[in-house]
Parts: structure tokens; C-alpha cells; sequence
């Protein structure tokens, strides 16, 4: 199976940058074929990737997304036929429309023997996002409104609230993209490329978490657990407030929680027969999730997470997962379930992520209380 990635970005982005990182760290084993685009008679950057070991197929004379669409088939056949690669990365040029790249590819698709379209990104540089949007808003604004993933460049120069402003500016251009605003030298290759390639948004996975305990968690016990597993033993419930772990995360946590009216955890979903009620997730929980590039303190995360833990100011919360940005460096991950959560230190992510999952959630509090 042959792999096609899309890098594009307008001028001066940084995809040959990011391209010789990739190749560098996420591709290494693999054989790589790079088709180039450049707009202009000479490819310049055709020499500097050859040293990677790169067959470069170079093509001058025009836009893959305009003149070039049907000599493109041609090649990207050609390429497949000749080479049989595990990975074509395809670099159009900066003024070129993605989505016409894209459709490109999709257009010979059914040609290609073993090959599929992998991801589409836009590489954005944060210095100048706002400048060329206004300026060269048709071919800028495709790529990003195209992309699966956008990939900032130059976050390092730009300064937190610029950041914040960029990363809304272009979510009001696409909202699904995952948006990696950690600088470059702080990620490792293979988790750019895990983004590039993501196929659900945090909020999915985390969703899917919750559907899967959900699912396990209906059952009836007679051993004096309710049906979702968790022991009815208030007084230890009110001691059980552990508000400072610092210890690896556990996926597996044990909770005790009171159960009466408001309990949302399923006991007591029985008609008047006593029969058992099951409920699709979606019927159940809502979720809030966001990316942010915001840098927090850990304090800061601690005082929202008590808040989630402990009180109803947010709704009713069954779950928040999250890894951010701290302000010395540092990746915060938190994890929480009902009367309890956990705070560690971990690695950088492509950008900050945040989600709770609850009934009857207050958003705009949760936004405001996250900064975001």
C-alpha cells in the first residue's frame, strides 16, 4: 500500500522544513517518493531533499491545480508503477489551491494500484496568518479551509495571545482540522505525523472511552455494587477527596460517588417492573472539547479541576481529560472521573487539548473558566 500525503502552504511557509523533518524522523525504513511543484522554471529545493535520499520527480512548468492537472495523473501513475513507494509526498506549489490538489489525486485514485490518499495539510506560518489572509485570501484561505490538519510554523516568534488569535482566525475558516501550534523543535516527527494522518478529534476518542464504560458499566450486580460498578459507601465517599496526585496516570480509576435523584451514572434507570433500561452514549453524555494553544499554570488547571470534582458549577461532570501547555515548559496532563482527579507532568502534544464529558454542561463557563 502506497501512502499519499498533501503538503502544501503558501510561500515561505516552511514545507520544505517541515518535509526534511519528517523524513528525518517519521520515515525512516520507508521508500519515500517527493513530487514536487515548484512555481517558476527551476526547482530549487529539488537538490537539498536529494540528500536525504529522495527520488525527486520535479515539475516546472505549471500548478498541479491548474495546467498540470491531467500530466499529474500521469506521473503520480508513473510514480506508483515505477517506484511502488511506501509513501508519495506530493509539495504543490505555494499558490496553489489544495482542494484542487487534492481532487487531483482522487480523480486517478481508481488508476492507482495499492495506492490511497493518506492526509491533506496545510503548513501556516503564525508570523504572517493574519496579514495573508487578508492579502491573498482565495489561495491562502483554500488551504486552510482544505486542510485536515494545519501545521503552524514559527509559533516560538509569536507571543501567546497572537497565538490564540491565529489559531480562532483559522478555526473560523475550519473548524474539524487539528491545529499544531507546539514549536517544531519540541515535537518528536512521528506525532506530527499522527496528527497529520488523525482520523478522530480528541473529543472523539474520548467519547469512545466513554461509550465503552458505559457500555461495561450496565450491568446489575448482587454483591452490593450498583450497576455501574461502584461501591455505595458514602462516609468513605466524603473522605475520598485526593486532590494532589502527581503519580503515573492509571487508565483505571475507582470512584465512589452518593446516588439519588440527580445521579446521571444509569442506577436507577428501571420501569416500574424493575426491568434494567440501556441507553446509546449520545443519549447520555454530552461532551465539550477544545484545542488551545493557551499556557497554564497548575495551579490554574487545579482550581478549575476542584471545581469539576466537586461542585455542580459546570453541570454535571462524569469525566475531563486534558493535556496543555504549561508556563515553565512543562506539559500538564490531568485526568478525571467523579470525586477525584489526577495531575502529572508529560510530554509535548502537536497542541493543547481539553475535554469534559457530563450531563447538562454550562460550555460558555467551561470556556471561560479554560481560557479558550
Amino acid at each position: 500500500m502506497t501512502k499519499i500525503d498533501i503538503i502544501s502552504g503558501f510561500l515561505g511557509a516552511g514545507k520544505t522544513t517541515l518535509i526534511k523533518k519528517l523524513l528525518d524522523g517519521a520515515f525512516q525504513g520507508e521508500k519515500v517518493v517527493l513530487i514536487e511543484n515548484e512555481f517558476g522554471e527551476i526547482g530549487i529545493d529539488g537538490g537539498f531533499l536529494k540528500d536525504a535520499g529522495v527520488e525527486i520527480t520535479e515539475m516546472n512548468s505549471g500548478c498541479i491545480c491548474c495546467s498540470l492537472v491531467g500530466d499529474f495523473g500521469k506521473a503520480l501513475k508513473e510514480v506508483v508503477d515505477r517506484f511502488a513507494p511506501d509513501r508519495i509526498i506530493i509539495e504543490p506549489s505555494g499558490v496553489g489551491k489544495l482542494s484542487d490538489v487534492i481532487k487531483a489525486v482522487q480523480d486517478v485514485q481508481d488508476e492507482l494500484s495499492g495506492a490511497e490518499l493518506n492526509s491533506f495539510s496545510a503548513v501556516v506560518d503564525a508570523s504572517k496568518a493574519k496579514i495573508y489572509m487578508k492579502n491573498f485570501g482565495e489561495f491562502f484561505n483554500n488551504q486552510v479551509e482544505s486542510a485536515k490538519t494545519i501545521i503552524l510554523s514559527r509559533t516560538q516568534n509569536v507571543k501567546e495571545e497572537k497565538l490564540e488569535q491565529v489559531v480562532a482566525l483559522l478555526k473560523e475558516h475550519n473548524e474539524e482540522a487539528a491545529i499544531i501550534t507546539t514549536p517544531w523543535d519540541e515535537l518528536d516527527a512521528a506525532l506530527v505525523l499522527s496528527a497529520m494522518e488523525k482520523k478522530t478529534s480528541f473529543e472523539d476518542e474520548m467519547l469512545e472511552e466513554m461509550k465503552h464504560h458505559h457500555h461495561e458499566h450496565h450491568h446489575h450486580h448482587e454483591d452490593g455494587e450498583c450497576c455501574c460498578g461502584h461501591h455505595h459507601d458514602h462516609e468513605e465517599h466524603e473522605n475520598h477527596h485526593d486532590h494532589h496526585h502527581e503519580h503515573e496516570h492509571h487508565e483505571h480509576h475507582e470512584h465512589h460517588h452518593e446516588h439519588g435523584e440527580g445521579c446521571t451514572c444509569g442506577c436507577h434507570d428501571h420501569d416500574h417492573e424493575g426491568h434494567h433500561h440501556h441507553h446509546h452514549a449520545d443519549e447520555v453524555f454530552t461532551s465539550w472539547g477544545k484545542e488551545t494553544p493557551h499556557k497554564y499554570t497548575k495551579e490554574e488547571i487545579e482550581a478549575v479541576l476542584v471545581k469539576l470534582a466537586e461542585t455542580n458549577e459546570f453541570g454535571t461532570i462524569l469525566r475531563a481529560k486534558g493535556m496543555v501547555d504549561g508556563v515553565d515548559g512543562q506539559w500538564i496532563y490531568f485526568d478525571l472521573v467523579p470525586g477525584e482527579y489526577e495531575l502529572r507532568v508529560g510530554q509535548a502534544d502537536y497542541t493543547g487539548k481539553l475535554c469534559v464529558i457530563g450531563t447538562d454542561l454550562k460550555e460558555d463557563a467551561l470556556a471561560e473558566a479554560f481560557h479558550c
